[in-house]
């Protein structure tokens, strides 16, 4: 076998680590499915008893009206269960073999939202579904063969933390300047959804320097210093994230809501460790043009849904068993 084909073959070998950071991760797609569904009809519900859809932003007393929703807070465990089974599948697999398996819960959730909201997806969305799936799969597939990890060094860690704080300055104040208009329903899918990769990344540098730690033993030095920053990044680009996600649940249905979270992330993430970390570095020129074209595809399959998703807003009855009748006084 000639040695790039053994090279190939060696990639695509399932090893039984692997083998459970893949079904951890296909279990949290799952859970990311049901707990978007869930929180969705919360939100909404606080969102016709405030008197408004929070398309300008949550206030601080509807984010703690949230808590009181039986069907936001299950959601809510669901997700936070999805994203401990999701990084902890990174420990098992490589990256690039588990994000593009978030995309599960797309489709999952497209299907359920239409058989409980008894909206049916129309010919355009289900093609706009299928790109946004077969895009970013491709993406990250292409990225899996042709890129390689290296240790980071703090200068990359540094470049992608700075990067980190001017996106969040950048959002920020467009979400300040575009308030008092109603900034169009996309917006919080895809900042979401860029934050979120950014939280994907520096959990996965967190999670290297403990396993370093666990290894070797613990040794303060200059590149805990970075990780810590890491973290402080890290919860600032969730905390941010989760907050847009919530009001992207107010104005939009939830399958539209989780291809921001399962598209846009892995594409940022994977697009940081190409530009920054130059994990592509000994890539072929194909490879360039491929990721190009495969994450226009599918961010193109996003925008398409938000424009022709046959739902404006999401009337998901499968809470409503949780919550009770959609009416209130």
């Amino acid at each position: 076998m000639p040695p790039d084909f053994q090279d190939i073959a060696s990639q695509l070998t399932l090893n039984t680590q692997s083998g459970i950071g893949i079904a951890l991760a296909v279990v949290a797609a799952v859970l990311l499915a049901f707990g978007t569904q869930f929180q969705n009809r919360g939100v909404v519900i606080v969102g016709e008893k405030s008197g408004g859809k929070g398309k300008t932003g949550l206030s601080f007393g509807q984010l703690t009206s949230l808590l009181a929703r039986p069907s936001w807070v299950i959601g809510t465990l669901l997700l936070g269960l999805a994203i401990v089974l999701q990084l902890t599948s990174l420990t098992f697999a490589p990256l690039t073999v588990v994000q593009p398996l978030g995309a599960i819960a797309l489709v999952i959730t497209s299907i359920v939202n239409s058989r409980v909201s008894k909206v049916p997806l129309d010919r355009v969305s289900i093609r706009a579904i299928l790109v946004c799936v077969i895009g970013v799969a491709a993406f990250v597939t292409i990225a899996a063969f042709t890129t390689e990890r290296h240790p980071i060094t703090a200068t990359q860690l540094s470049v992608v933390l700075i990067i980190l704080a001017v996106v969040l300055a950048v959002f920020v104040t467009l979400f300040i300047l575009m308030r008092r208009r109603a900034p169009r329903p996309i917006f919080y899918v895809i900042a979401a959804g860029v934050l979120f990769g950014f939280v994907v990344t520096l959990a996965n540098v967190v999670i290297g320097r403990v396993q370093t730690i666990l290894t070797t033993g613990f040794g303060f030095d200059s590149a805990d210093i970075l990780t810590l920053v890491c973290v402080v990044g890290l919860a600032a680009a969730a905390l941010l994230g989760t907050y847009f996600v919530q009001t992207a649940h107010s104005s939009n249905p939830p399958d539209l809501v989780v291809a921001g979270l399962t598209v846009i992330d892995p594409i940022v993430a994977v697009s940081i460790g190409i530009v920054v970390l130059g994990e592509a570095s000994t890539a072929p020129l194909w490879a360039i043009f491929a990721f190009a074209a495969a994450a226009a595809a599918a961010i193109w399959g996003v925008v398409s849904l938000s424009r022709h998703h046959p739902q404006s807003l999401a009337n998901t009855t499968l809470a409503d068993v949780v919550e009770g009748p959609a009416q209130h006084p």
